[in-house]
């Protein structure tokens, strides 16, 4: 019974990404959401709406073979170089062909400068053939970047081995599904909220049973993690409609509207972005939680779900601070020039806080946090339920009584051992081994004593 409870409940979850999908452009203007932002995020593009199709900048690879001069000039008051660089050109039909490229001014103090060896990228700004005038774009930071990947990989196999292989082919896998599916529909003009919840019931369960098994705790998290999406995805609707938010906060939404014009919804895609930002953490507290119920109630067989829940809650209370203060701190370090932005005394704190790109960075580390913290208590009280039934059906088996009895139980499969400290679920399961010794001592088992 409680196995075809949940996987309804899996599909209803499932299945609302899709039927907000399917739902008539007409009906959006009919519920509670039927403002006109809400009518304008998911109204079907008109021709006028098309981006914009200016031809695509042509960026080529080089390498610095020599500094030919730099040059120091001033600038809005401040001093600036300017490199002059040859650069060998490393693919294409040209490729070995050496060129001279000016870099952009750069402050002298913390600017960016290039020596030989330096990997960049190099667009022509006129002129044509020999008289061809190069500009240097950027450093090219592909190398390093995949020395890192690699070396987080490498990290990952090491440490959890082929747990750490099926995480590796989660990841992968969530990113195909993100970069193949969801941000091709929304770049053709989907409704990003939409895309964004189908992209992730698509993620999830691939996800959770590739990285934990097929296993009763792996459903019940799946469960709750997509019951604390749906909390978010509303809560986010809810606070960026409530701060008044646009959506249009940096240089990249600007690229964005200036690219796609109208047929992209940049509110719409803000909320996408906080709906896909919580998903990784969301697999991280709902197994934890359900791993930490599934093991006090082997543990404990005399508990009822009401006592589990409350146990698991322990737990859960214990992993809610860690996770509310990291998460905290994550976003303090991302948005570090923000807060710098506190400190000026020359302007109200509330204006400051007013600015869009300030609030929407306070409105994402919000609604993401309290999001994760509705997850907790949610996949708690799921997996008490639902894991009931299969606890209910394992029995203790003989064990010695006296002294011998903590060492049966210690060399018991089914029995997790509660000598090494564990925080708050070692004290759980201490607790349980200590009133069910007291029951014994007293000349009651625990089933006598719940009956």
């Amino acid at each position: 019974m409680r196995t075809r409870f949940l996987g309804a409940l899996l599909a209803l979850l499932l299945l609302m990404p899709l039927g907000v999908a399917a739902a008539p452009a007409g009906s959006a203007a009919s519920g509670p959401a039927g403002s006109a932002p809400y009518a304008a995020a998911v109204a079907e593009p008109t021709a006028a709406d098309a981006p914009i199709t200016d031809p695509v900048e042509v960026l080529l690879p080089a390498t610095v073979v020599y500094v030919v001069e730099e040059q120091q000039l001033e600038l809005l008051g401040e001093a600036q170089r300017i490199q002059r660089l040859e650069l060998r050109l490393t693919t294409g039909q040209r490729r070995g062909e050496v060129i001279t490229a000016l870099t952009a001014a750069s402050p002298v103090e913390g600017g960016v400068t290039y020596g030989v060896g330096d990997r960049v990228y190099v667009r022509q700004v006129g002129g044509s053939g020999d008289g061809a005038q190069w500009e240097v774009a950027s450093r090219d930071r592909s190398v390093s970047l995949g020395i890192l990947a690699l070396l987080f990989v490498v990290v990952v196999l090491a440490v959890a081995q082929m747990h750490g292989v099926r995480a590796l082919l989660a990841l992968g896998l969530s990113f195909v599904i993100i970069l193949a599916y969801v941000v091709p529909r929304v770049a053709a003009g989907a409704t990003p909220v939409a895309s964004a919840l189908i992209g992730c019931g698509l993620t999830m369960p691939l996800s959770y049973y590739l990285s934990h098994g097929l296993r009763r705790k792996t459903t019940v998290a799946l469960a709750g993690s997509l019951a604390g999406l749906l909390f978010t995805g509303l809560l986010a609707e809810g606070a960026i409609s409530l701060v008044g938010l646009t959506g249009i906060s940096g240089d990249e939404t600007a690229f964005v509207s200036a690219i796609y014009g109208a047929s992209i919804n940049l509110r719409a895609l803000l909320m996408a972005g906080m709906i896909i930002g919580v998903l990784g953490v969301l697999d991280d507290v709902s197994v934890a939680q359900a791993a930490t119920v599934e093991q006090i109630a082997s543990a404990n067989p005399a508990l009822r779900r009401r006592e589990l829940f409350i146990r698991g809650m322990a737990v859960g209370k214990d992993h809610i601070s860690s996770m509310v203060n990291t998460l905290m701190l994550v976003y303090a370090g991302t948005s570090l020039g923000l807060l710098l932005l506190l400190t000026d005394q020359s302007l109200p704190l509330g204006y400051v806080l007013s600015q869009e790109l300030v609030a929407e960075e306070l409105v994402r580390m919000l609604v993401t946090s309290t999001g994760l913290v509705l997850t907790v208590p949610i996949t708690t009280g799921l997996a008490a339920a639902l894991l009931l039934g299969r606890r209910r059906g394992t029995s203790e088996p003989n064990l010695p009584e006296g002294d011998d009895h903590g060492a049966a139980l210690a060399e018991a499969d089914w029995w997790p051992s509660t000598a090494a400290p564990g925080g708050a679920l070692s004290d759980s399961l201490a607790d349980g081994e200590a009133e069910a010794s007291a029951e014994r001592d007293n000349g009651a088992t625990p089933a006598a004593h719940d009956a």
